[in-house]
């Protein structure tokens, strides 16, 4: 696994690279990476792109959350339509390895999770249109709430813990759900193929890709209304927001694009082609019948300083690394096996991966 660098993935300018430097050495940090046809995350140094460890752990991962204390984290096993998963895996961070496997059934297809406070992960399961709430120092499911829609993907939930917003791509819609209550709140009507979604650091305005309706839904939280529809083509698939709530990224899988918002003015800042040649079998997979072509730019994570953002482009089996200010490129790190999910963490491993490369029984 190598970090590399080659025209069109240089900083345009010194600048950039200075202040990129400076920030990686200020900011340490281990990016994580979930490989779904590799089932396994990866562990990866950012600034060498050197793969520091791996985790093996079930069929078909898709997504991962870091927990608030930065020491482990959860995979959501997804498994295939056609072989189906029902399981979190759960991650020791500083000592690489999987603590233990959570069994979710009879709940299966479990995809977009948040580990929203100490001991509580939400997590969606498709096949059941519901939102679990788990507690993963136990493996006890704390509660399901059934969102009624069809395929229940994303998931944000607001700094409060108190409510969260669920993505249906099938339905067109976000829900709304009380997690202390319990209970389902409403269905917003944010568009067709919603499923990407981004909630304000304040709670007050979600950000939802209607990916099939080619649009942006603004939410406003607290009236549950639409307040605005931003066209965007391109299959948008994934939003994130920076710390300060002041800018939106999202991941266009059609155009092979990464396009900035300003969250005030909801205008456009910078878009930048993601453009990276596809791997060899790419064209074999099944998600790339979503776009064909395309470098699949799906998942996001931004760094910890806010400063800059990494894509996975998962038909092109790599990450890509951008500045905030005007996407300028500043790295590709090459990652086997269809790179999606992503988590950023402080904790660096302390010790060898021990058994890494077994996966425990279902």
């Amino acid at each position: 696994m190598n970090l590399q660098t080659r025209p069109g993935f240089v900083c345009s300018t010194l600048g950039v690279i200075a202040a990129w430097l400076l920030t990686s050495v200020a900011c340490a940090e281990s990016l994580l990476v979930v490989r779904k046809s590799g089932d396994a995350i990866d562990f990866i140094d950012p600034g060498s792109g050197q793969r520091l460890a791996t985790v093996a752990v079930g069929y078909a991962p898709h997504e991962v959350a870091v927990s608030p204390d930065g020491r482990q984290a959860v995979v959501s096993n997804y498994g295939s339509r056609e072989k189906p998963g029902s399981s979190l895996s759960l991650i020791d961070l500083e000592h690489p390895g999987e603590l233990r496997r959570i069994d979710l059934s009879p709940h299966q297809r479990p995809h977009g999770v948040a580990w929203f406070a100490a001991d509580r992960v939400a997590v969606t399961a498709e096949a059941s249109k519901s939102l679990l709430i788990v507690e993963p120092s136990t493996g006890r499911m704390i509660a399901a709430i059934e969102t009624g829609q069809d395929i229940s993907h994303m998931v944000a939930v607001a700094a409060d813990g108190r409510h969260a917003y669920v993505a249906n791509i099938g339905s067109g819609t976000t829900t709304a759900v009380d997690i202390a209550a319990g209970s389902k709140l409403r269905d917003l009507p944010t568009g067709e193929g919603s499923e990407g979604l981004a909630l304000s650091p304040d709670g007050r305005e979600l950000w939802v890709g209607a990916r099939a309706a080619s649009e942006i839904a603004v939410v406003d939280t607290e009236s549950g209304r639409v307040v605005e529809r931003l066209r965007l083509p391109g299959i948008p698939i994934r939003l994130a927001m920076t710390p300060d709530g002041e800018r939106v990224l999202v991941s266009c899988a059609g155009s092979s694009e990464l396009v900035m918002f300003e969250r005030r003015t909801r205008r456009e800042l910078a878009r930048r082609k993601v453009d990276v040649p596809l791997a060899a079998a790419a064209a074999e997979r099944p998600f790339a019948k979503l776009a064909p072509g395309s470098a699949l730019p799906v998942g996001l994570a931004l760094a910890r300083d806010g400063r800059s953002v990494y894509v996975a482009a998962t038909m092109a089996d790599r990450i890509l690394r951008y500045d905030i200010q005007q996407l300028d490129p500043l790295a590709v790190i090459d990652v086997e096996g269809e790179p999606d999910g992503m988590g950023v963490t402080a904790s660096l491993p302390k010790a060898p991966c021990h058994g890494c490369s077994e996966t425990p029984a279902e």
